[in-house]
C-alpha cells in the first residue's frame, strides 16, 4: 500500500474559523502544544541538538511573562528551522523541528500558530505506516482542534 501525500494546504473551515476567535497567547499555548507532541521525534534522532526545544522554551518564555524581543524570537524560529534543514531528508524529525520553529513565530505574528499544527500533522503522517497515516492524521487533527477549543474555553471562563 501506498502512502497517501501530505499537504502542507489544509482546508478546515471549523478550524480556521476556531483559529480566527481566539487570541494571541492562547494560540501561542496550543502552538507549543502542539509542536510539543511530536518534539520526540527530533530529539529522538538528534539528543544533543536542543535548537527545537529552546524554540519552545523561548515561547513558553514570551507566554509566561508578555515580555518580546523580535531579535530573541526570530533567532529561535531560524534556529529551529536550520535543525530542519541540517536533517535534510522528508522525516518525521524535520517536521517536528518546523513544528517548533512555527510554533515560537508565532509571539510574533498568530498566524504561525496554524503552521506549527500543521507541522506536527506532517511529522505524524511522516512518522507512521502507510496503512494508518490518514488515520492518524485525522486523529492528531481532531486533538488539536479539541485542545484549541478547550483552551479557548478555559480562557473565557477565567
Amino acid at each position: 500500500m501506498k502512502k497517501s501525500r501530505f499537504s502542507l494546504v489544509r482546508n478546515d473551515a471549523a478550524m480556521d474559523a476556531l483559529v480566527s476567535q481566539t487570541d494571541h497567547q492562547t494560540l501561542a499555548v496550543w502552538a507549543k502544544a502542539c509542536a510539543g507532541r511530536v518534539l520526540h521525534y527530533f530529539e529522538d534522532q538528534y539528543p544533543n541538538d536542543r535548537r527545537p526545544q529552546q524554540a519552545l522554551d523561548t515561547l513558553q518564555a514570551w507566554i509566561d511573562t508578555g515580555v518580546f524581543r523580535m531579535a530573541v524570537i526570530r533567532k529561535a524560529s531560524l534556529d529551529s528551522h536550520a535543525a530542519a534543514r541540517e536533517v535534510g531528508e522528508d522525516n518525521p524529525a524535520r517536521s517536528a523541528a518546523r513544528a517548533a520553529g512555527q510554533a515560537v513565530a508565532t509571539a510574533h505574528v498568530i498566524t504561525h500558530a496554524p503552521g506549527a499544527a500543521i507541522y506536527a500533522q506532517q511529522a505524524i503522517h511522516r512518522a507512521t505506516n502507510a496503512a494508518a497515516a490518514d488515520a492518524a492524521v485525522t486523529s492528531e487533527r481532531d486533538w488539536q482542534y479539541q485542545h484549541l477549543l478547550a483552551l479557548r474555553n478555559k480562557r473565557a471562563e477565567s
